[in-house]
């Protein structure tokens, strides 16, 4: 496989380390799964109903006759004379927008029950009638064929179920389209934010395929997916879609295993492929009577192992199609000797404390050291190997040596080193220690640690010398450098200068700012990932702090930058928040010393990675330390003509878990081919492109500069709406702009990222709050990528009686209906909650009437009302509680199938409140024009003007 030319931005170039061979087996492929899961059913009346009913409408009645608030439109009814964003009349499109009657004829397709068609609503409950569009009978829309119930996720399992052979059934041409192409007019039919919370289009696989019908062989979405569900079968058909080809691979679903349960297979039985090494997996064909199988990859016949009808615990044949890996498109396998090079190796910390007076005076030591000393229980050490070590920095180094519990008169002993440049390096043993067996004495150290430099007047920092030191102390083994950081490091190696200029901002020199200062922050990373060390990097600087260059440590380790600007102790909302995610960290269950690869059949080649990862080779990424809330992205080549109705592609992560088992996650996914455009456009995955490009505009930014990244994503809109209008419209479309149902989102969400902190045109924007946006971009999990940049907005005034209480059947609690992101959809008497994953906002309006700030903030007057970071009150009625309820709802990552450590901070705004707060709050309305951006109807006005001159 040849090496890409310019791969992605978790590459390094190949000269420095990029020849090297692997030193693990490969891996296989694992799949990302439905951005959100299908908005709730509306409930049940909850007991106090009638209260509720009647606080609401008070509310509302307070203020004004006209205008019904952000909820009255919901039903489906339209208001205020169809501007952008209105929801329309429900029809049996995808999306709740009529189907264009004269264009399925055109294609030349039967009438399938459209993909993402509404079905009927519950009963309303006391007058607040449930939205149709929101809240769908029976959830998730119902998907095309008889076939959709491959598309089942992981939680539907059932292990060990189907005791008979799956049939196999023979190849045969592909009979009909696939999912059916439902053109919309997006001028006319708006888009509307509910349809983010669709899943993507079905994955349909031909029935006269010649794969394993097992009932739960494609559920792998979960894990990953792909941003096209019909994939062309010739370069010439991809390339003529304009259409990115790409799988969003997000290996782990939570932090934890007892939240991410993976059919595990125990008896190290691993039957791969002898000539492309892909795993064994639910679409492989069984030939000569079971004793042979063809791979689905490369099509070799491979001898299945004598071991696959024996359980040698039980010492008794077995069902083979009971196996996981022949039901399960995701299954993890315990890994054998030979999967090895040496003994797994510990879970190993070493935390590197910033200990200068910047840090010391913020309360960022004291808060650390105490977080970690109530973590310690959390901390992975069921194997009793994990090893903890402890650094200071300042304009010194400080070592030190923790002595076991069982030595009844041993100290915890520091050596100070001043020399920077070739440090003393005491004995390791000494300075990395068991928590097992020095469990009382790091309590103890960590007690006194902030009483050590308590009056630490030194502004000096080392921390690139310290880097270096923690480097030597910990690579025979690897592991992890934990960073906190409140100060820029300007002592000894890596030293940093303060570039910030404010006069760069917004300018085309701006982008000199995102690039590191220093060359030693990527040599010395891409030498960290050679010896198995991942860093992490927690900054919480009030001045600059020079996140671009510092966050190519985490880049190229496998780690993640952690931002926290302004952060001081003093205020419980910044302390909570920082002990409440790093506690998080701590206890998350990484894996170590992993490796990624992705195969697939023949005639696809994986051509670029994106990620925090170093590229070891053309198609081999590694991971020192292996995170649980990231995902990666790989673009996939065509380079010969696809002669399969379905094609596979397996994603295998081979990795030591935190208990010292080495175990490989194998994810495969199956896809089905297409000589048809139209299956094309009408299988493309919006949310999944706009992940793609997040990542490209990423990268064309750190390269190129911002003003590239957002023209690059202007002219790729531009294109996908030219090509569609001349290829599937006949070029003609009237006043309107013609674009896929199952697309319609995609300009507001190209829009937001042009809009976005990380992208967006501004010279308010400081380079250290930027780089960390782009740290964002180019990690998060897609459902949480999506809200970044397209955050949620709910109006609580007047939110469904259902709404902020459990689901009688999920025992969820059920969210608002989303709005778009517009400030129309505001009445000055409401109450709002906007979201999008990292902060949130709670906007009160200017005309609130009084009834509603006693219930939530328990103030009779809004000039009472505390503005700025805050949290709501826990007062004794129905609606605060369910308004608590939203607003801790909205942060529930484990219901999305995702995991993070992200705790958002609550700003409480007032409309006629602080204008900075209210400015910000009001950058997170991506349909509204601000700063230098465009509105939604100026963008889609624009965009018409490109496609059809």
């Amino acid at each position: 496989m040849a090496a890409p030319n310019d791969g992605g931005y978790g590459q390094y170039p190949p000269q420095q380390y990029g020849e090297q061979q692997p030193q693990y087996p490969e891996q296989a492929s694992q799949e990302y799964g439905n951005p959100s899961s299908p908005p709730p059913q509306p409930g049940a009346a909850y007991s106090a109903q009638d209260h509720g009913r009647k606080k609401k409408r008070a509310y509302a009645a307070g203020a004004f006759d006209v205008a019904a608030g952000g909820n009255a439109a919901v039903g489906g009814q339209l208001q205020g004379g169809g501007q952008f964003g209105a929801p329309q009349p429900l029809g049996p499109a995808y999306g709740g927008y009529p189907q264009q009657e004269a264009q399925p004829a055109a294609y030349g397709a039967p009438q399938p029950v459209p993909y993402g068609a509404p079905q009927p609503a519950a009963p309303a409950l006391g007058g607040y009638q449930a939205p149709e569009l929101y809240y769908p009978a029976g959830g998730a829309p119902a998907p095309v064929g008889g076939v959709a119930g491959l598309t089942s996720g992981l939680s539907s399992m059932q292990l060990g179920a189907g005791a008979q052979q799956p049939q196999q059934l023979p190849s045969q041409a592909r009979p009909g389209p696939l999912n059916q192409l439902y053109p919309t007019d997006l001028l006319n039919q708006p888009f509307n934010v509910s349809e983010l919370e669709h899943p993507p289009p079905p994955i349909i696989l031909p029935p006269s395929s010649s794969v394993t019908a097992s009932p739960d062989a494609n559920c792998a979405p979960k894990y990953v997916r792909s941003t096209l569900n019909a994939v062309p079968t010739t370069h010439s058909l991809l390339k003529k879609s304009k259409l990115p080809f790409a799988l969003i691979i997000q290996p782990y679903a939570a932090l934890h295993d007892l939240d991410d349960p993976v059919p595990v297979v125990q008896d190290q039985v691993i039957s791969r492929c002898r000539r492309c090494r892909s795993y064994i997996n639910p679409f492989v064909t069984f030939l000569d009577h079971g004793h042979r199988w063809r791979c689905n990859m490369c099509n070799l016949t491979n001898d299945v192992p004598q071991a696959f009808d024996w359980d040698a615990a039980a010492q008794k044949s077995v069902d083979r199609w009971q196996r996981h890996e022949l039901n399960h498109a995701v299954v993890e396998f315990v890994a054998p000797q030979e999967y090895m090079v040496r003994p797994p190796q510990p879970l190993v910390y070493l935390f590197l404390f910033d200990v200068s007076y910047a840090s010391v005076s913020t309360g960022l030591l004291a808060t650390s050291a105490r977080t970690i000393l109530d973590s310690l229980s959390r901390i992975p050490n069921a194997d009793r190997r994990t090893r903890l070590g402890f650094i200071a920095v300042d304009s010194s180094l400080h070592y030190f040596a923790v002595p076991k519990d069982s030595d009844e008169s041993g100290e915890t002993s520091m050596l100070v080193i001043s020399d920077l440049d070739e440090p003393f390096l005491p004995v390791p043993q000494e300075l990395l220690v068991p928590l097992t067996e020095c469990r009382s004495s790091i309590e103890n150290f960590l007690t006194k640690l902030p009483e050590m430099f308590i009056n630490n007047q030194s502004n000096g920092s080392c921390m690139g010398s310290a880097l270096r030191a923690g480097h030597k102390l910990i690579s025979p083994l690897g592991g992890k450098i934990v960073v906190l950081s409140a100060s820029l490091p300007n002592v000894g190696y890596g030293k940093l200068e303060m570039r910030e200029d404010k006069k760069l901002l917004g300018t085309s020199k701006e982008s000199g700012l995102l690039q590191t200062a220093s060359g030693f922050y990527k040599s010395f990373a891409v030498e960290c990932s050679k010896n198995q060390v991942s860093i992490d990097m927690f900054l919480f600087s009030s001045q600059y702090q020079d996140v671009a260059s510092l966050s190519n440590l985490p880049r190229y380790t496998g780690g993640q930058t952690w931002f926290y600007p302004g952060w001081n102790a003093g205020r419980a909302e910044d302390a909570i928040k920082f002990a409440s995610e790093f506690s998080d960290y701590l206890s998350s269950e990484i894996g170590l010393e992993a490796v990624l690869r992705v195969r697939a059949t023949t005639g696809l080649r994986m051509s670029t990675f994106y990620g925090n990862f170093f590229n070891r080779s053309s198609d081999l990424c590694a991971f020192p330390a292996f995170p649980r809330d990231q995902c990666y992205v790989v673009e996939v080549a065509i380079d010969e003509n696809l002669t399969k109705n379905v094609v596979c592609m397996q994603t295998a992560v081979l990795h030591t878990t935190c208990n010292g088992e080495r175990r490989i996650r194998v994810m495969t996914l199956a896809l089905p081919t297409t000589t048809n455009l139209a299956d094309v456009y009408a299988s493309a995955d919006q949310c999944a492109i706009t992940t793609y490009f997040s990542h490209k505009a990423v990268e064309r930014a750190l390269s190129n500069g911002l003003d590239s990244a957002r023209d690059l994503l202007q002219s790729k809109i531009t294109e996908l709406l030219q090509t569609f209008r001349k290829e599937l419209a006949g070029g003609s479309m009237g006043g309107g702009l013609q674009f896929p149902s199952n697309l319609r989102g995609l300009p507001a969400l190209f829009l937001g990222l042009i809009k976005h902190v990380g992208l967006r045109k501004s010279a308010q924007i400081p380079s250290d709050l930027r780089s960390a946006a782009l740290c964002q971009l180019s990690t998060l999990p897609l459902p949480l990528l999506v809200q970044y940049i397209y955050p949620r907005l709910y109006s609580l005034h007047d939110m469904p009686d259902n709404a902020g209480i459990p689901d009688p059947e999920t025992s969820q609690i059920v969210l608002p209906p989303p709005l778009n992101l517009s400030s129309e959809r505001f009445v000055p008497y409401g109450l709002y909650l906007i979201d999008d994953g990292q902060t949130q906002f709670l906007w009160v309006g200017r005309d609130a009437v009084p009834q509603l700030l006693a219930d939530v903030f328990g103030v009779a007057d809004r000039t009472q009302l505390h503005v700025g970071k805050g949290t709501v009150p826990d007062l004794e009625n129905d609606f605060n509680e369910r308004v608590r309820a939203v607003v801790q709802k909205s942060r529930d990552y484990k219901s999305r199938g995702v995991g993070s450590i992200i705790v958002p901070h609550l700003y409480i705004v007032r409309e006629d409140g602080e204008p900075s707060l209210k400015l910000w709050a009001q950058t997170l309305l991506v349909e509204d024009r601000a700063d230098q951006g465009m509105s939604f109807q100026q963008w889609m006005g624009s965009l018409r003007e490109k496609v059809v001159q």
